[in-house]
């Protein structure tokens, strides 16, 4: 038997050489690097949901330059800290499993195992952390309709996803640990003061979640010397300034060679109550 639930008729899914079923017969065909695709139809809100190869990619190359490396050293930490290794940790919005790897590996370092689940709704990056993380499960799956049992799993790790109280509450066993990164105040300020004439810094929100404790809440912060334009451009294909910039916000980015630019995240850490 595996993690996973058929989406289709909600009955546990079995795992073999080359798809998943269930005892109503729902078959899902596994992808050569090993993940599995359970977005249904009616849940797509286009043909390919999610990031595109362009923004996966992107992701992947400025990560992998190990911008974000002290973040992930911290979350992995945490990580280790928290989590119940009996149980499985589910991964939310995984994306192209760079973090998801990073925890996977330092906990090793330590000599624990965690058995780690991965979804995304964007396939393409689904398809990179199944390649980058062999040791982790993946699918392309919604976090607002994840495929997983009631009280499925110890720990949660939602790095910049969507946040789904509901689904959440649902998938995480009774004092389950919940664990949360999102962007500080002066998260990529300079960046943004390259891009605008008023830049604005972020809108942090008062930490407190209903039906969840709040047990710990670590500032990552420091500056990154991006020394050339091609990452500058990956940077931003990753963020949502991308989409919502005006073309000369972005010729101003084209026009740079490099660019100090502050770090700034929280990283929340909750009980289920």
């Amino acid at each position: 038997m595996s993690h996973f639930l058929c989406p289709a008729c909600k009955n546990t899914l079995s795992e073999n050489e080359h798809t998943y079923v269930c005892k109503n017969g729902h078959t899902y065909d596994k992808a050569k690097s090993g993940y599995v695709n359970l977005l249904l139809n009616p849940l797509k809100n286009s043909n390919s949901p999610g990031d595109n190869k362009l923004m996966v990619n992107a992701r992947r190359d400025f990560l992998d330059k190990g911008y974000y490396s002290k973040l992930a050293d911290a979350v992995s930490e945490i990580v280790c800290k928290y989590a119940d290794s009996s149980l499985p940790i589910l991964d939310v919005g995984c994306g192209e499993g760079y973090y998801t790897e990073k925890v996977y590996s330092y906990a090793l370092s330590k000599s624990t195992e965690y058995d780690i689940v991965g979804i995304d709704i964007s396939k393409f990056a689904v398809e990179k952390a199944s390649k980058r993380c062999k040791a982790a499960k993946f699918a392309v799956a919604s976090i607002f309709h994840m495929p997983f049992a009631d009280s499925f799993c110890g720990t949660i790790i939602n790095i910049f996803a969507p946040y789904h109280k509901e689904e959440f509450i649902r998938t995480l066993k009774k004092d389950g640990i919940f664990i949360m990164v999102i962007p500080g105040e002066e998260h990529l300020w300079e960046l943004k003061k390259a891009l605008y004439d008023t830049p604005y810094k972020n809108e942090v929100k008062d930490y407190e979640i209903a039906d969840f404790e709040l047990l710990d809440v670590q500032k990552v912060d420091y500056k990154i010397n991006v020394d050339n334009n091609a990452d500058l451009q990956n940077l931003f294909k990753m963020t949502p300034y991308c989409y919502k910039s005006p073309v000369n916000a972005t010729e101003r980015l084209l026009s740079l060679d490099s660019l100090e630019i502050q770090l700034d995240f929280r990283i929340l850490v909750y009980r289920k109550k």
